[in-house]
């Protein structure tokens, strides 16, 4: 079974900087460069949005407007762990963030997520002054 789970949120000062790290379980190597690795992240009242997403190669990323140059995503050797690097962050940047895995295309994933099917649990980030 495919499954995310995520860690590192919590509570950060404007300005400041925060990692997300998505561990990947019961991937085989097939599925590691079958799927496209995503960061999703849903503000209270808001819409689930795209934030980040990584080829299944590793090779294409994918950055929503708001946090390009800011947001960066690395992965592990074993490709077995994704993170979110958060820099700068703003106020607007509070939500809950998601990792995902999907077999589209990384700009494609990040621009509709409802055919997404394999999710974490999701973990919060705020942040406040």
């Amino acid at each position: 079974q495919l499954q995310l789970a995520e860690s590192g949120g919590g509570l950060v000062q404007p300005g400041g900087s925060l990692t997300l790290s998505c561990t990947l379980s019961g991937f085989t190597d097939y599925d590691l460069g079958y799927y496209a690795i995503g960061w999703f992240r849903q503000a209270p009242g808001k819409e689930r949005e795209g934030v980040s997403c990584l080829s299944a190669s590793g090779g294409t990323t994918y950055f929503t407007d708001s946090v390009n140059g800011r947001f960066f995503m690395a992965r592990d050797a074993a490709k077995t762990q994704v993170d979110l690097q958060m820099y700068n962050l703003k106020p607007e940047d509070t939500a809950i963030y998601y990792c995902a895995a999907d077999p589209r295309f990384a700009q494609n994933m990040c621009a509709d997520y409802r055919p997404i099917n394999i999710w974490g649990q999701g973990t919060q980030v705020t942040v406040s002054s």
